[in-house]
Order: C-alpha cells, then sequence, then structure tokens
C-alpha cells in the first residue's frame, strides 16, 4: 500500500506536479509578465500625464479670454451738455477723450492724450454713447461708468501687473497703478467672448459666430448622414442580397472611412460649388460636406447595430406572421437604434473638430456679423483657433486658447451625450 502511493506521488510529480527543472522557467514567465503589466501602466500613467498637462496648458492659456478687464470713468453732467445729449446729438468720439483726459493727472500734450486714449478698448466709446443717452436724465452733477479696457491693459492686469508684460508706457503704467488704487479698475465675466462674432481688435472678438456656425453645420449634417445613413446601413445588413455587388459596396464604404477629409473638401469644392452653386462659405455647404465625411462611420456603426439584435428576435417576428419589412422596422430597428445614435454623435463630433474640409469651401473668410441662417456666411470653432492662432496680435493667444477650451467643451459633451444614450436604451441579451 505504502509503495503504490510512493509510485502515484511519483507520477504527479512528473506529469501534473512541477518538478525542479521547470521552477526557473516558470518563475522567468512570472517576471515577463509583470514586466509587461508594469509597461502598460506606465504607458497609462505617462499618457494621462501627457493629457493633464495639456489640459492645464490650454486653461492656463484661455481662461482669460473669458474674463476682461474694466476701467472706471467718472462723467459729469456738464460734459453731457457741452457735446449736445440733451438736444438728441451727442459726440461720443469727443466724449469719450474728454472723459479719460479728466479722470487721469497730468494729461499735457499730445503724446500724453494719445497715451490716455490707449487705456480703454475699441468699444468704449459705443459703451459710454449708449449709457449717456439712457442715463443722463436720471444721473446728478458727476455719475461713474465701467469702460472696457484696452487688450494691452487687459493683458497687463491678468499678467498680475508685471512689467513688460503688455506694450504699456511708464505712464500709462503709473496711470493704471493710481486707478488700481483708487478701485478704478476691476475684471469682470466677458460675454461678449461667447457672443461676438470675429473682430481686428481683440477686445471685441468673440467666438459667438463661429459656434454659430458650427451648430448651423452640424445641423444640416446630421439631417443628411443619419437619415441616408441608417437607410443604407438597414437595406445592405437586412435585404440587399449577398453578391459581388453588396461585397463591392461594402469594401468601398469600409475604405471612404479612412479617406482623408480634405478629399471631401476638395469634392465639395468642385461638386457642390462649381456644380450645385451652393452659398460659399455657408453652413448648408459645409454640412453637406461634412455629411459625405461622415456617412462612412455612420454606416458601419448602424450596420454594427443591426447585427448585435439576436436572430432570435427576427425569427419570433416572422413567426407571428410579420412581413420582413415588419420585422425589420417594428423590432430590429428599435432594438439597435441606441447603438445607431451612438455612432452618429460619435461621427459628429468628429465632423465638429474638422477643419481641412471647411477651408477647401470658404469658411476661412473672415465672418465678423453672427450668422443667422444656413445660408449666410459663416465660420466654425476648429477654423476660428485656425485664424487666431495666425494672428500676429499677443491677446490673440489668450482668444485662441480660449477657442480651444469651448470646442472641447462641444466635444466633451457630444461624447457625454452619447453615452448616457447608449446607457439608456442599451439592452444586454
Amino acid at each position: 500500500m505504502t509503495k503504490s502511493a510512493s509510485q502515484n506521488d511519483k507520477a504527479n510529480g512528473q506529469s501534473g506536479g512541477l518538478s525542479q527543472s521547470a521552477l526557473p522557467g516558470l518563475k522567468a514567465r512570472y517576471s515577463a509578465e509583470k514586466r509587461f503589466q508594469n509597461i502598460g501602466i506606465a504607458a497609462i500613467v505617462a499618457s494621462l500625464a501627457f493629457l493633464a498637462f495639456l489640459l492645464v496648458s490650454i486653461g492656463y492659456k484661455g481662461h482669460g479670454a473669458f474674463f476682461s478687464a474694466q476701467v472706471q470713468i467718472s462723467v459729469e453732467k456738464t460734459w453731457l451738455e457741452d457735446t449736445g445729449y440733451f438736444k438728441g446729438e451727442g459726440d461720443s468720439f469727443s466724449l469719450i477723450r474728454k472723459a479719460v483726459v479728466e479722470n487721469l493727472p497730468e494729461v499735457n500734450g499730445r503724446s500724453a492724450r494719445r497715451d490716455a486714449y490707449g487705456l480703454v478698448g475699441v468699444d468704449a466709446e459705443s459703451q459710454l454713447n449708449t449709457w449717456a443717452t439712457e442715463n443722463h436724465a436720471l444721473m446728478g452733477e458727476r455719475a461713474a461708468i465701467w469702460l472696457q479696457a484696452s487688450d494691452d491693459v487687459d493683458s497687463w492686469i491678468k499678467a498680475g501687473q508685471e512689467p513688460g508684460s503688455a506694450k504699456l508706457s511708464d505712464r500709462q503704467i503709473a496711470w493704471l497703478q493710481t486707478l488700481d488704487v483708487n478701485g478704478q479698475i476691476k475684471t469682470s465675466f466677458n460675454f461678449g467672448f461667447l457672443t461676438n462674432g470675429d473682430s481686428r481688435d481683440p477686445e471685441r472678438a468673440g467666438v459667438g459666430g463661429a459656434l454659430m456656425g458650427s451648430i448651423f453645420t452640424l445641423i444640416v449634417c446630421l439631417l443628411l448622414s443619419f437619415g441616408i445613413g441608417v437607410m443604407a446601413a438597414i437595406y445592405l445588413e437586412e435585404f440587399a442580397p449577398q453578391n459581388r455587388w453588396t461585397s463591392f459596396l461594402e469594401v468601398n464604404i469600409n475604405n471612404l472611412a479612412s479617406v482623408p477629409s480634405i478629399i471631401y473638401g476638395l469634392l465639395g469644392l468642385a461638386v457642390l460649388l462649381g456644380v450645385f452653386g451652393m452659398p460659399r462659405s455657408s453652413a448648408l455647404a459645409g454640412g453637406t460636406v461634412l455629411a459625405l465625411m461622415t456617412l462612412p462611420t455612420i454606416i458601419i456603426a448602424a450596420r454594427v447595430s443591426l447585427k448585435s439584435v439576436p436572430p432570435s428576435i427576427r425569427e419570433a417576428a416572422f413567426g407571428l406572421g410579420a412581413s420582413r419589412v415588419e420585422s425589420v422596422f417594428h423590432h430590429v430597428v428599435p432594438l439597435a437604434l441606441p447603438g445607431m445614435l451612438t455612432g452618429t454623435i460619435l461621427g459628429m463630433a468628429r465632423a465638429l473638430g474638422e477643419t481641412a474640409p471647411l477651408l477647401m469651401i470658404g469658411m476661412v473668410a473672415f465672418i465678423a456679423d453672427v450668422p443667422s441662417s444656413f445660408l449666410d456666411p459663416a465660420s466654425a470653432l476648429p477654423v476660428q483657433v485656425y485664424l487666431w492662432a495666425d494672428s500676429p496680435e499677443r491677446a490673440f493667444a489668450e482668444k485662441t486658447a480660449g477657442a480651444i477650451i469651448v470646442l472641447l467643451v462641444f466635444l466633451v459633451l457630444m461624447n457625454l451625450a452619447a453615452i448616457l444614450l447608449r446607457r439608456k436604451f442599451e439592452r444586454r441579451w
């Protein structure tokens, strides 16, 4: 009995157990696996570090675009009388210069007046004009109004009033320090950055026009690409016969998904603008080009969603007497719709970040007015970033980073919508 047991133990040690000669190899495999895990963790940490650095860098450079510096100027009622505001003949040009000069000490000579005028922004004249027209009947002998500061003053204040942070003279810095001590300088949220169109002046420029242009463009893209893409996917997956023609279509759809986006821009330039005569730089032309670009992605995503529906759903519908059309549109498509919507939103997010096809159809033009329809000249957020990044003024560097923040927020919201839709309507089989 003891001999038999020892023989079994020996056999188990040779077949199922681990011999002494196998231990070094096993340790080497464990070490290699551990190294592979450590390399993977290091790669993830490095990727997150680079992403964090990118986001922090953009946020640090662009957060100032959402705030603007303002300077408080006192206005006397006699100045309104002298410039004709009570008679409806207000001269805002003279009033703004008189108000600035009178609020600063020792403004003597042409050079000093030029420096004084350079403290307020280009919109200060219209701001003072609007305020004086609406409030002159209510003001006393003297009233204070906050006016937008110039881009140089704005940069100097946001940089912590460091010397050399903006193109300001020593006299201007001395005036600003005096105003700061008197509490006549502040920063407030810059709503104009989100509502204004593009401008040559940094303090006037905003992403409102590009934001509306992107919204109009995405609406056109969604209306065209979602309907066509989903119907094409339903036909290829549920109704098309399996032959050479459908195989040819499937191969080309997969190939079109990897075509560079600028090719679609050239197609839009030659066909949409040249043949069909669509308005140049319009959201209609831009949305149509982006729809052509996102169609392959939406078709592929929709076909994958249709394939994920179990065959038992179709068989049960057939067993109850439903036709193929009824089975597909009453049972299969509703179950596959969450995946279709997710693929569509992800395709739209990709279209939102595209620049090259929009450049080819003229959406790179300088657009100062916010578009109000699909046919108006428009720009887009990526194109606006491209334009501002090429501007020589230092203040536009802050605007560029701010526009990137708006674009990233837009993209995050679209991806978040895709995740929420998938979780809300997803069915597990």
